[in-house]
């Protein structure tokens, strides 16, 4: 035999038995869902055919475990199944590489949810400000706080200076790059941000609110923490970064490390999540981005300009609030193409504790800049009375 020398007791003596969860939903029939269901129970482990390992420990701890197999229609299947959670080697990447790695090159295959064990969360910290925390540092308690993206690419500093002036001074909350902006000849990062968190000040002096600038420090790997430094020594407010982009245990790192604010955009994550396989909607823009450390999640809206549904949505507003350790819930932020006549749909499917951001749309009121924040604004105010 190949595994003479191994011994049982000292692999037990590893494990802590307890145990994380994925929910996965399965397509096929009854014996096709069971096949692929054992198949992840291996291929997330142990990457080995069962019949040949030693029996043991091994297969009864290592190898994942079916809970729950509950038919979902009639052409899928919800399978639970638990992993131990020393596989997870207080990694984030070695975390998700288990709830998603290989399989994730498989089809028919979908995460629904993830049920984190309460070791996980001893290194897994996530959101460090989340809904709470961002209120406190604007000031904002009664009402989603306003949201916005500097545009369109290619205006200089100044002029996006100009801009976040007009929206600080009309009362956005929280002014952001838009995702595009990095560090472009004709916008460059460190006088960008120089110029805009100047002018949010200068605006807050003027008016008595607490608007932040939030610039995009999504770089290649051996600059965004430089990044990241520079800006918050300038007097930004909080960073945004495309953890699709930079990878998500950076996102978590930056959150740990610099004590601001994060603000996930999605560009790049739409592959992951699609429909009957991949990550659901709610995992990938709300579990995952609260374990990685995100305090708002900016994700597509339903009746906007990408194809996602209510239902999604609504998924991803639950897991950014649902219970999750001593992670605390964090602020959904739908997004793409909204305008003010949105608002009260938000409202009404969301809550209040959103983040509501409107970017193009500010423009398209009026040509007045300035009044369009304020309308934003007092839309907001006057929903939330009505919601009330």
């Amino acid at each position: 035999m190949f595994f003479n020398n191994f011994n049982n007791n000292d692999l037990a003596s590893c494990l802590s038995g307890e145990r994380f969860r994925v929910v996965y939903r399965l397509t096929g029939n009854r014996e096709e869902s069971q096949q692929t269901a054992d198949d992840i129970c291996a291929e997330q482990t142990v990457e080995f055919p069962i019949r040949l390992l030693p029996q043991g420990t091994i297969t009864e701890k290592i190898v994942g475990q079916i809970e729950k197999f509950e038919q979902d229609n009639e052409h899928s299947f919800i399978v639970t199944i638990s992993f131990a959670e020393e596989l997870a080697a207080s990694e984030l990447t070695q975390f998700l590489n288990v709830v998603f790695g290989n399989i994730s090159m498989k089809s028919g295959i979908q995460v629904i949810s993830i049920i984190p064990s309460a070791g996980i969360f001893k290194f897994l910290h996530g959101a460090q400000f989340g809904i709470s925390g961002i209120r406190k540092l604007l000031g904002v308690f009664s009402r989603p706080p306003l949201f916005t993206a500097i545009k369109p690419m290619g205006l200089s500093p100044r002029n996006l200076a100009e801009l976040v002036s007009s929206f600080a001074d009309g009362g956005i909350d929280i002014i952001k790059d838009d995702h595009g902006l990095s560090n472009q000849p004709f916008s460059p990062f460190e006088e960008r941000v120089k110029r805009c968190t100047a002018a949010v000040q200068e605006s807050n002096e003027k008016t008595g609110r607490r608007s932040i600038y939030v610039p995009n420090i999504t770089a290649p790997i051996d600059q965004i923490f430089d990044r990241a430094h520079f800006a918050k020594n300038n007097g930004a407010g909080g960073l945004m970064i495309s953890p699709g982009l930079i990878g998500l245990d950076i996102m978590r790192q930056l959150s740990e490390k610099i004590s601001l604010p994060i603000i996930a955009h999605p560009a790049f994550i739409g592959g992951m999540a699609m429909k009957l396989q991949g990550l659901a909607c709610g995992v990938i823009y709300g579990t995952i981005m609260r374990l990685a450390g995100a305090d708002a999640t900016i994700f597509p809206n339903f009746g906007g300009r990408f194809p996602l549904t209510l239902e999604d949505c609504k998924d991803i507003v639950t897991k950014s609030r649902e219970s999750l350790g001593n992670i605390p819930p964090i602020f959904p932020s739908p997004a793409g193409g909204m305008e003010l006549k949105n608002i009260k749909n938000m409202l009404k499917n969301y809550g209040n504790d959103m983040l509501i951001l409107v970017g193009s749309g500010l423009f398209s009121q009026s040509n007045n800049l300035l009044e369009n924040c304020k309308k934003f604004l007092e839309e907001a105010e006057s929903e939330c009375k009505c919601e009330k």
